[in-house]
């Protein structure tokens, strides 16, 4: 089996996620007693949201680069970012990384198009909706993406990183945030949201959510534990 990295803290409720669900998740593949091998680089998600809200490019690829680096001289075979933001510079740090990386929006792009989806909302920070780094491998397979209008976005941005990052799950931040997607569902006819922060679940949970969702963390931890099983 293969061992992956985790470039974790960013945040670190979403890392926590990745590493239960892929333990577990491989040990449901092998149906035994088995536990895989995977190594975690935490760094600051701060720093990371501060040379990126400062456009210091150069310097985020190198700051993102440097823990990837240090799992795969850890004996990772691939690895991951466990963010969506973070794939704001995906393609620059898989150009200069030593392992290969796996796209939690490549492959969610894909889940929606086995779905069959058509057009979907996309909920995130402000650096994932407002950008098109998330937006291309979907348009790309013909799918249409639809972001909120400005009020709305900073209300999820603001919430993501006063409330989310902190594990704190507000009820009238629930409320407003489902508001939100039955908007976009009725006025822009969408057939699912796309989660595309991995805090996001806390609020959009499996049993409470007024529209489909399309999970990014869990499709991102089923195409992690596909490649582990390699």
């Amino acid at each position: 089996m293969k061992k992956v990295g985790l470039v974790g803290g960013i945040g670190p409720e979403s890392t926590i996620c990745y590493y239960h669900d892929i333990v577990y998740g491989v040990q449901k593949e092998v149906r035994k007693d088995f536990f895989p091998d995977i190594s975690i680089e935490s760094i600051d998600l701060f720093s990371w949201v501060d040379l990126c809200e400062k456009q210091k490019y150069a310097e985020l690829i190198d700051y993102t680069l440097k823990p990837v680096e240090r799992l795969a001289a850890g004996g990772a075979d691939f690895a991951v970012l466990t963010a969506n933001t973070a794939h704001l510079i995906f393609d620059e740090v898989k150009e200069k990384s030593p392992i290969p990386l796996i796209s939690i929006v490549e492959a969610t792009a894909e889940e929606a198009v086995k779905r069959n989806y058509s057009k979907v909302g996309l909920l995130g920070t402000g650096f994932t909706m407002k950008n098109d780094f998330f937006k291309k491998p979907f348009t790309q397979r013909g799918i249409e993406i639809v972001i909120p209008d400005e009020e709305d976005m900073q209300f999820i941005h603001d919430k993501i990183y006063a409330e989310l990052v902190y594990e704190k799950v507000i009820p009238e931040t629930q409320k407003k945030m489902f508001e939100i997607a039955q908007k976009m569902k009725k006025e822009k006819d969408i057939q699912a949201v796309i989660l595309g922060c991995t805090e996001l679940p806390m609020i959009f949970t499996e049993n409470e959510s007024p529209v489909d969702t399309l999970d990014t963390v869990k499709i991102h931890v089923a195409a992690i534990i596909n490649e582990i099983m390699k």
